[in-house]
């Protein structure tokens, strides 16, 4: 996994803290390989809450990942506990690993 400690840190600590410590979040794309250059930080994050709630939970995210972690290309994927999952959950929770 290409994070420091500090970054993985910094993502687990602002995800509970905006979604709740329920909240489950994933590495997942090519940041996952250690071998791999470059990249952006994908993450996929499991929470409950409704549609409008998640999206400003989300935005709010990664304006506070942006302050912790420095001007950076951060994706980040929202899966709504008890919806159906789409192919980039799947591929998440198959490829990702859990910070």
């Amino acid at each position: 996994m290409r994070l420091t400690d500090e970054q993985r840190r910094a993502i687990v600590e602002e995800t509970a803290r905006i979604f709740g410590p329920d909240a489950r979040v994933r590495l997942f794309g090519s940041r996952v390989h250690d071998k791999a250059r470059g990249g952006d930080i994908d993450l996929h994050i499991e929470a409950a809450g409704g549609s409008a709630e998640l999206l400003e939970r989300e935005l709010k995210l990664y304006a506070r990942l942006i302050r912790r972690l420095g001007d950076r290309r951060i994706d980040i994927v929202v899966h709504r506990h008890g919806e159906s999952p789409r192919p980039i959950d799947e591929q998440a929770r198959q490829t990702g690993i859990m910070l």
